[in-house]
Order: C-alpha cells, then sequence, then structure tokens
C-alpha cells in the first residue's frame, strides 16, 4: 500500500525534482498542489501521510498552511517538512515553532530530504 506524500511548491522545477526523489523511496505517491488552497483541497479529499511545503506561494504562505494543518483534528499529526529559499532572519525558528517537523534551506540535498522523510513517517506508523 502506498503512502501519499503531498507536494506543496508553486515551482514546477522543484516540483519535479522532489518528486522524482520521492519516488526512489518506493511505496510513495506523490500528489502535487501549486498553491495552499490546493493543498488543503487534498487534505480534505484523501489520506495524507506527510507533507512537504515551500513557504512563499501565490495566495497563502507556508506558514499560514502549517497552522491550518495543525489546528484541523484531523491532520494535526501528519508530519511536515518545510522546503524554502526564505534569507529572513529568524524564519527557520517561526517555521519550527509553527510545527513544522524540519525545514530545509533552497538549495537542498534531496537525500537528506529524503531520509528525514522516511524518520517521520517510521515514526508516525509506531
Amino acid at each position: 500500500m502506498s503512502r501519499v506524500v503531498l507536494v506543496v511548491e508553486d515551482s514546477p522545477q522543484c516540483a519535479e525534482n522532489l518528486e522524482i526523489a520521492l519516488q526512489a523511496m518506493g511505496g510513495v505517491e506523490v500528489a502535487l498542489a501549486r498553491t495552499g488552497g490546493e493543498a488543503l483541497a487534498i487534505l480534505a479529499s484523501r489520506a495524507v501521510a506527510a507533507i512537504l511545503t515551500d513557504l512563499d506561494m501565490p495566495g497563502m504562505h507556508g506558514l499560514e498552511l502549517i497552522e491550518r494543518v495543525r489546528s484541523d483534528p484531523g491532520s494535526r499529526r501528519i508530519p511536515i517538512l518545510v522546503l524554502s529559499g526564505s534569507t529572513r532572519t529568524g524564519i527557520r525558528e517561526r517555521v519550527l515553532l509553527s510545527g513544522a517537523d524540519g525545514y530545509f534551506c533552497k538549495p537542498y540535498s534531496p537525500a537528506e530530504v529524503r531520509q528525514r522523510l522516511e524518520q517521520l513517517l517510521h515514526a508516525n506508523e509506531k
């Protein structure tokens, strides 16, 4: 049975790179959303095992997405990793305080992201 990983990324190239990296895990189906609104619609329609999200997207900022996911009893336990090119002071701390389980600054290592995701998925299965 495959686990769905929701990738929320407005850059088609970044989304494609993540999808390729995640498919190497095996047993993972990637669902793509370009905006926070699309991500919430996917979360409402299917079970999601984990979320990988950018911060700076049109419409809804990634921090708002994280807060909305964490405030919903049905999704609050879903692991969330943030992958962002933001260089704002204190952004990593804000992301982690908002409830994310990890932060990777672009450019990131797909292998490191995949490894952290595998750890989170394994911990969630217990």
